[in-house]
């Protein structure tokens, strides 16, 4: 999804809680982690406050989350990867 500042990969809710969520592919998991990096949080946190009011006003909590994919493992899930945003 894009706003005006940046772009978040996947919005995903589960009950009360609504997950801005950051993909990551690389050839392996470690690689992928490696790609969370200050740039990145940037623009997730960037895209993540454009469109958090909206989820708040509807009384879910928020926060930022990160998939890492690698081929032929399964993707890591991080809840809440940045915290204090």
């Amino acid at each position: 999804m894009r706003t005006g500042v940046g772009e978040i990969d996947l919005v995903a809710r589960k009950g009360n809680v609504v997950a801005f969520v950051e993909v990551k592919t690389r050839p392996t998991i470690e690689e992928a982690q490696g790609f969370l990096e200050p740039r990145t949080l940037r623009r997730v946190i960037a895209a993540a406050e454009a469109l958090a009011p909206i989820y708040v006003a509807q009384g879910h909590d928020v926060r930022i989350d990160a998939v890492l994919c690698a081929p032929g493992r399964r993707p890591l899930h991080l809840e809440n990867v940045w915290q204090g945003w």
